[in-house]
Parts: structure tokens; C-alpha cells; sequence
């Protein structure tokens, strides 16, 4: 199986990595990125895994969770005593979303 990436996918790779790098350089990683996947699918495509059973859980632990228990909690006002702004009985935040 022979992959090879696309200019437009090195430069996403770029972007989430938060690097800099010219068009040359782009180019250059571009061709070995390809070369270096691959080389690791072919390896991997290799590996006799007959015998192996498949898993999804390697430590066999299941729904690892405490016990819920009821508990006394704020009242509305305690909870909203320090907040900067309210509106409502409610939390007032700036927007974080477009």
C-alpha cells in the first residue's frame, strides 16, 4: 500500500503543530512524511498478529466509578454570592463562541 500525502495535509499537520516552515520546506516534508508512513504501514501490514486475540480493554477493569452519594450543596445565593454578574439567579459570562 503506497499512501502518498497530499500538500494540502502536510500543511494542516503544520498548523496544528503550530510551525512556521516555507513552501521548499513544505515541499521537502511533504515527500518525506509519505516516505516515512509509508514505510511504517508496510512494517506494520507485516506483523503476524494470527495468533493474536483481538482486545479493546488491556486492563480488564470494567465501569471503575465510586459510588454516588447525595450531599448538601450550595444554596442558589451561596453559589452566586462572589459572581462578578448575574442575571436571573443565573451565572452572566461573556460569550466564548463566535
Amino acid at each position: 500500500m503506497s499512501t502518498k500525502l497530499t500538500k494540502q495535509e502536510v500543511e494542516k499537520v503544520v498548523q496544528l503543530a503550530n510551525l512556521e516552515l516555507t513552501e521548499a520546506e513544505i515541499e521537502k516534508f511533504t515527500s518525506q512524511l509519505s516516505e516515512v508512513i509509508n514505510y511504517n504501514v508496510t512494517e506494520l501490514a507485516q506483523v503476524n498478529t494470527e495468533k493474536i486475540a483481538p482486545i479493546t480493554n488491556i486492563t480488564g477493569l470494567k465501569n471503575v466509578l465510586r459510588t454516588d452519594e447525595a450531599a448538601p450543596g450550595l444554596t442558589q445565593d451561596e453559589a452566586l454570592a462572589n459572581a462578578k454578574q448575574t442575571h436571573n439567579g443565573f451565572f452572566k459570562v461573556k460569550g466564548i463562541l463566535g
